[in-house]
């Protein structure tokens, strides 16, 4: 790799300068560790908390440039994915990094819909929660046991063994999401339907009753699909840097997408559209709107589903979502509080004080409102994200077990506790 740019770096405590490369608009940490105050004195170090400006990786899976609102997958546009595509071939591409033919694309199908059901002690095990068990707790651990079950996932470096795993987590995924739902409604598990495509087939676990067949209304299967889609992959969010930090142990696939649900499972990451949804419901009406931003100026409200940590254009995501709304309510009847998240938005993408801070709406804000018209209970929301990220995952875990330059996740630290302190023993320290 040939270097034409760097970075000059004077060292004030010696004067030394330092000749820093610079490659695909990065510089390396360990150049940085090269700067010291003494040969025997540690290398300078960089604080990063959150990891907000720090690359762990390179990564090929999506791309996202957040001022000018572009999201990709594999160098396809995130919007003629949701409106041409389904969520079965955008898995392929994630996990492959290429579109399939036809014959692959039928292969996948049936990989996916041959492996779509899990071992009956799994359902005990998922039997054994609690009546109130959260739905993601459930799919967290349940995922976390399945690499009990198959212990050949922990041969990673067999490239045969990993596509059999990957294979088996998309295709149970909205098995378990599904069951983790019944549960708490104290309805019996339903088993997958393989007539059914792989949304149509998740819709019929959640809602099949007494009918023969389960069949759905073909707008709900794509607007959900859709929503799928969407939550595909991310980059590197919390949830991907789980799996990726987890996964450098080179342990087995099941225990590191569970880490990734776990990260998933926080209020800041996979929870935000049920905060944005308790939001509407306090706001009520249109009329309590402009109380409610002037609550938001002087510190008094949080405006949630606005802004985001890499997006500071329109989420291109929401933008999709929100055609995806009108297909959805054609079914379900119209969510009252539909009004009042279309005024608000209204509102703040034309006041100042929120253009000025460049608050757009973000893929959770209207995402609750379909799940809401779907009938899933706010804690189901995140399953049904984690089912999507699914893909996502092991795209970026498959290609962290291939990448030469990874290493096993070890950041540095910058103590702040006490040093050189005497133990006293526990007689003296009494007495």
């Amino acid at each position: 790799m040939t270097v034409t740019e760097s970075l000059t770096v004077r060292d004030n405590r010696t004067g030394t300068e330092y000749d820093v490369p610079i490659i695909d608009g990065t510089i390396r940490a360990a150049d940085i560790g090269k700067i010291k105050a003494a040969d025997d004195a540690p290398g300078l170090a960089v604080y990063d908390p959150g990891f907000v400006n720090t690359a762990s990786c390179r990564s090929s899976v999506t791309f996202i440039d957040g001022d000018k609102g572009i999201l990709e997958y594999r160098g396809y546009p995130i919007e003629q994915l949701a409106e041409s595509s389904n969520f079965l071939e955008v898995a392929y591409l994630l996990v492959h990094g290429e579109l399939p033919s036809r014959e692959e694309f039928e292969t996948w199908v049936h990989e996916i819909t041959y492996h779509t059901f899990v071992h009956e002690n799994i359902k005990g095990f998922m039997e054994g929660f609690r009546y109130d068990a959260h739905p993601m707790g459930m799919l967290m651990a349940s995922i976390g046991a399945m690499s009990t079950f198959y212990p050949d996932a922990r041969n990673i470096a067999e490239a045969d063994n990993r596509h059999l795993q990957v294979v088996r987590l998309i295709a149970k995924m909205p098995t378990l999401g599904a069951w983790s739902f019944r549960h708490a409604q104290g309805k019996p598990y339903v088993y997958p339907d393989n007539d059914l495509s792989y949304t149509a087939n998740f819709l019929s676990m959640l809602f099949k009753m007494s009918e023969p067949k389960y069949v759905a209304d073909e707008r709900i299967v794509k607007a959900l699909d859709t929503l799928f889609i969407l939550h595909a992959d991310h980059e590197q969010n919390a949830s991907a840097n789980a799996v990726r930090s987890v996964g450098s142990t080179q342990v087995d696939p099941y225990s590191s997408v569970a880490a990734g649900i776990g990260a998933l499972y926080g209020p800041l990451h996979g929870g935000a559209n049920e905060a944005v949804l308790r939001m509407l419901k306090r706001i009520g009406s249109v009329d309590n709107i402009p109380a409610f931003i002037e609550g938001v100026k002087n510190g008094n409200e949080r405006l949630m589903g606005f802004g985001h940590r890499v997006y500071k254009n329109y989420d291109p995501r929401a933008k999709i979502i929100k055609k995806a709304c009108d297909d959805v309510f054609e079914v379900t009847g119209v969510n009252p509080l539909l009004r009042v998240a279309q005024e608000l938005e209204k509102i703040a993408l034309e006041d100042e004080y929120f253009v000025s801070r460049r608050l757009y709406p973000n893929v959770d804000f209207y995402s609750g409102l379909i799940y809401e018209a779907l009938q899933f209970p706010p804690e189901m929301f995140t399953v049904l994200f984690a089912i999507g990220r699914t893909p996502g995952w092991l795209a970026q875990w498959l290609e962290l077990t291939q990448d030469k330059e990874q290493k096993i996740a070890r950041p540095k630290q910058i103590y702040t506790g006490d040093r050189g302190l005497t133990f006293v023993p526990a007689e003296q320290r009494w007495a």
